[in-house]
């Protein structure tokens, strides 16, 4: 760092002396004037180094250095030398560039999203790209080139087009000092608009660097589209002026949004009553970043999650958003996505993290608490749907199988019987038998399948599936409602079982003589209760089946409740969620 200060500063003072003695011999340009151009310059460069030196790893010293040395060098295009005046000329408007680049750089040192990064492209392209059409059309005989009285010859030089550089010349002032200022500074008034009002002084720097940008525009226009208006040296005063106060209000800026950050101090204290689930907003309220965003490193998946287990997504290099990674022992540990500014700051960063170690440890732990819970709930919803597939495979089975064999026996046997009963009383009487064991097997076989997965609730819906098991309930059941839309296989199964499996309560265990069954769509949510009036007193972990179906239900996201006072009655709930 010291080496190239020593090489700077030097490099800086012949400059600025070169440049006024440039201007001075060229064109003897009022001293007025020509001390404030050269004073902001030099106001630039020597702010920029104090900003580099006091910090080093923040991109803002660097940039405000190079806007002075572009300033400076803007004044050397007025020397006789051909070859100077052609580099000159052709760098001579980068310093506006960086003047916008500088100021929406601040205070982290580097543009904050897409629309300012377009913005300092297309500066710096229109910046180097006419002034080289011009260069290679332009005619010394045009007063725009001349520079006063003296006449400048471009060494590259192509054709002289008097009217083509005049056109270039005010297409240059209108989209480089028209409409990229006035897109800096409505840039820069959505920035401080979109701010926390407690963040809005540490941008005030922004409000001069708007005023300057608008009023350096304004006076290029005039210059080009007016020459000798009135107008013009009002606007140049003013323009200087804040040219000249624009790097001080960085540097100041700089230097005081350090001291802005709250005290780590004031972190310890807050960790120590904040919960595991609270640690992110400590952090943003400790760190001064509102938009904080904190991942935790899970060693099984080899990847970032929030403190919900839930997949944490980094940000990619196209992100105005920058990252820190936390470790812990040489492991990771964490990871903070926090405003690009921070990272001037390591050491704010690591004092913070030092602070909240134990706290990110204690939340890491909770993050893969809930990363394996997620890992439970997807291998038991995988379970259960894995159980409904064989499910309804062992009831094709049944249905296409030996049911029909069965079901085809018994037509011959009754053939048999009508072909023999004349000749044979005793042998229709054995046939007539057999076929009436034959059907109370098939009735049987059929009732079974039912139980395995009923085959009306795959063709025709829950609906028709729960009408079909109220008919068949052995006591008088009511089916208050029931949806008519179709919907998730996983969800009509869930909610079939719930109904099946508190009919068979209410038949084996609770002495009812009604019961009333209603599954209803309540936003997002299929509600299936059953009630009964039997002896109640049942309860959902009593016996393997309620606590089984409470298990169903959880594995699609749903839950069981179940309200039985030893007074009487019984009332199961399922709420699924059904995604209507």
């Amino acid at each position: 760092m010291r080496p190239i200060f020593l090489a700077l500063v030097p490099a800086g003072a012949a400059l600025t002396v070169l440049a006024w003695e440039v201007e001075m011999d060229s064109l003897h340009t009022a001293d007025g004037r020509l001390f404030v151009q050269v004073a902001a310059a030099a106001s630039f460069l020597g702010c920029g180094l104090l900003a580099w030196w006091r910090r080093p790893t923040n991109r803002l010293g660097p940039l405000m250095v190079a806007t002075g040395f572009a300033l400076l060098m803007r004044h050397l295009r007025y020397s006789h030398d051909a070859l100077a005046f052609t580099l000159f000329f052709l760098f001579g408007e980068l310093g506006f560039a960086l003047v916008l680049h500088s100021s929406l750089a601040y205070p982290a040192g580097r543009t904050r999203d897409q629309a300012e990064r377009w913005l300092v492209r297309a500066g710096y392209a229109i910046a180097f790209a006419l002034p080289i059409a011009i260069l290679m059309l332009h005619d010394v005989r045009d007063p725009l080139i001349q520079f006063g009285s003296l006449h400048r010859k471009s060494d590259i030089l192509v054709s002289r087009e008097a009217h083509a550089v005049e056109l270039l010349q005010k297409s240059f002032a209108v989209a480089f000092y028209g409409v990229l200022a006035a897109i800096f500074v409505a840039l820069v008034v959505r920035r401080v608009a979109a701010s926390k009002p407690g963040l809005r002084p540490i941008l005030a720097p922004l409000t001069v660097a708007a005023a300057a940008v608008g009023l350096w525009g304004a006076h290029e226009c005039v210059l080009t589209f007016a020459d000798g208006s009135r107008a013009e040296t009002p606007l140049f005063w003013a323009q200087a002026v804040a040219l000249l106060l624009l790097p001080t209000a960085l540097l100041a800026g700089l230097l005081r949004a350090r001291r802005a950050r709250p005290s780590v101090g004031d972190l310890v204290v807050e960790l120590e009553r904040t919960p595991p689930q609270g640690l992110r907003d400590a952090l943003s309220r400790g760190l001064g970043d509102p938009k904080l965003e904190l991942g935790f490193w899970l060693p099984e998946r080899r990847a970032f999650a929030d403190f919900h287990g839930r997949p944490f997504t980094l940000p990619d290099s196209e992100s105005d958003r920058a990252m820190t990674r936390l470790e812990h022992d040489g492991e990771p540990l964490a990871v903070l996505v926090h405003d690009p500014s921070l990272l001037d700051e390591p050491d704010v960063i690591e004092a913070a993290a030092a602070a909240a170690r134990l706290a990110l440890e204690n939340a890491r732990l909770g993050a893969e608490l809930h990363a394996q819970l997620d890992k439970v709930k997807e291998s038991r919803a995988r379970i259960v749907a894995a159980t409904d597939a064989e499910r309804r495979r062992i009831e094709r089975d049944i249905h296409d199988g030996a049911q029909q064999r069965l079901v085809a026996l018994a037509l011959e046997l009754r053939s048999a019987q009508l072909r023999l009963a004349p000749a044979n009383p005793e042998v229709e009487q054995v046939l007539a038998a057999a076929v009436d064991d034959l059907q109370a097997a098939v009735d049987e076989l059929r009732e079974l399948a039912r139980g395995v997965h009923p085959a009306i609730l795959t063709e025709e819906g829950l609906a028709a599936a729960l009408e079909s098991l109220v008919i068949r309930a052995p006591l008088p059941v009511t089916l208050e409602d029931a949806p008519e839309q179709r919907l998730a296989t996983e969800v009509e199964a869930a909610a079939y079982f719930v109904a099946c499996e508190g009919l068979a309560n209410v038949a084996k265990h609770a002495d009812a003589n009604a019961a009333t069954v209603s599954a209803r769509i309540e936003g997002a949510t299929l509600v299936v209760v059953v009630v009964d009036n039997g002896v109640g007193n049942a309860r959902a972990n009593g016996g393997s089946g309620l606590r089984g179906l409470a298990d169903r239900v959880e594995a699609v996201g749903g839950r069981l409740s179940v309200d039985s006072p030893t007074t009487g009655g019984t009332r199961i709930e399922a709420r699924i969620p059904c995604g209507s």
